[in-house]
């Protein structure tokens, strides 16, 4: 139950359980009781809770050795539960067997998975994609969501508290069986763009992050404390990336004087299908990248700065000519955004957009292209 709705469990609980239960069965719940009832006895119930919260500490720091799984196929699952309704007629040793094995079956299915999968997910306002290449072999994450809060209509602190994750990011991506991000690409310091990136570093290991051209701004710095602390790579305004059979081209590395300007801007083909993620970038970010390249017609656009007027211009769409469009906004969002302008200019392309469809999935195997939504 535990894998099936976390898909990770701590192989060390039941023995840790043999502490934990009987301290608060027997001490910890009957002295909350006593100190409702007595409130003078509150000292040594807060002596009582700050022990068990030492012990805590301790056992998830020193005792926590997770199993970790995808999430499981529901054939699996049936017949998980069948052997053990049927555990009186198994001999314990076959019927142990059988259920680890069970359990190793769902630890390797991803890794024998050969389609690439490329997910767009509803992060409400804000960008998240991920790129999973075939057997697992290699994981890139492009933005991690995260939005904003608002006091009112007229005002707002960035502040780290004010943010939270609409969609659960963490949770999902284990359930995808991942253990590990090889490479995670910020395109711009904005905190619909970055604002899960610490607690993602702090959930996975991850090798290598990649931040746009331009000095850090305060949110990339709390990020970079945190990458320094855990001596993970990162680099900025770099040209392109190789990613076993992948190649990243990051067409925009020009110095602009705002982050939505200097968002890295990257092209890549996967299994032979384009794909262009544009982070917040402006027109005037796209007429600079039509003046450099020679773009070739691009089969999946992650469209910039969520469908706002100020990009998506009908010169650089019309280059570009994308086969499928993804416009990652929330619903009923204060900015307006998909601009009717942009929506026009994308007419030609068949959109998707996170506020109506959900996540989006874009699934390729044998060179055939399959897509899926999810419904918000």
């Amino acid at each position: 139950i535990t894998l099936y709705n976390f898909y990770e469990v701590n192989i060390l609980s039941p023995f840790i359980n043999i502490l934990f239960i009987p301290l608060i069965t027997f001490i910890i719940y009957p002295l909350t009781l006593i100190t409702f009832l007595i409130p003078s006895l509150n000292n040594v119930y807060s002596h009582f809770i700050g022990f068990l919260d030492i012990i805590n500490t301790i056992a998830a720091k020193y005792l926590y050795f997770p199993f970790k799984t995808a999430k499981m196929p529901v054939i699996l699952i049936i017949v998980f539960y069948s052997i053990l309704l049927l555990y009186k007629y198994i001999k314990k040793k076959i019927l142990i067997i059988m259920l680890i094995l069970i359990l190793l079956i769902a630890k390797i299915t991803p890794y024998m998975d050969n389609s690439s999968y490329i997910y767009f997910l509803d992060v409400k306002q804000g960008d998240c994609a991920v790129i999973i290449n075939p057997y697992r072999s290699k994981i890139i994450m492009i933005d991690t969501g995260g939005i904003v809060n608002f006091p009112n209509k007229n005002e707002w602190q960035i502040k780290r508290n004010n943010y939270k994750l609409s969609t659960n990011i963490i949770t999902f991506i284990k359930s995808l069986g991942i253990n590990k991000i090889e490479t995670l690409i910020i395109t711009h310091g904005d905190f619909d763009h970055m604002g899960e990136a610490i607690n993602l570093v702090n959930n996975f290991k991850v090798e290598k992050v990649i931040f746009n051209c331009g000095p850090y701004n305060d949110l990339e710095k709390e990020l970079i404390k945190v990458l320094d602390k855990k001596k993970i790579k990162y680099y900025s305004c770099i040209k392109e990336l190789n990613i076993d059979n992948n190649k990243l081209y990051f067409l925009q590395t020009k110095e602009y004087d705002n982050e939505n300007d200097n968002s890295n801007v990257i092209i890549t083909e996967v299994d032979g299908y384009k794909f262009m993620f544009m982070g917040d970038a402006s027109i005037t970010t796209e007429k600079e990248i039509l003046d450099k390249y020679n773009l070739p017609d691009i089969d999946v656009l992650k469209v910039g700065h969520h469908g706002s007027k100020t990009s998506s211009s009908e010169e650089f769409i019309n280059e570009i000519n994308p086969k499928y469009s993804i416009i990652s906004v929330g619903k009923n969002n204060r900015y307006g955004h998909p601009n009717k302008e942009a929506l026009s200019n994308l007419k030609k392309s068949k959109i998707y957009r996170t506020d109506i469809d959900g996540s989006v999935l874009f699934k390729i195997k044998n060179n055939k292209l399959k897509i899926e939504t999810c419904s918000p």
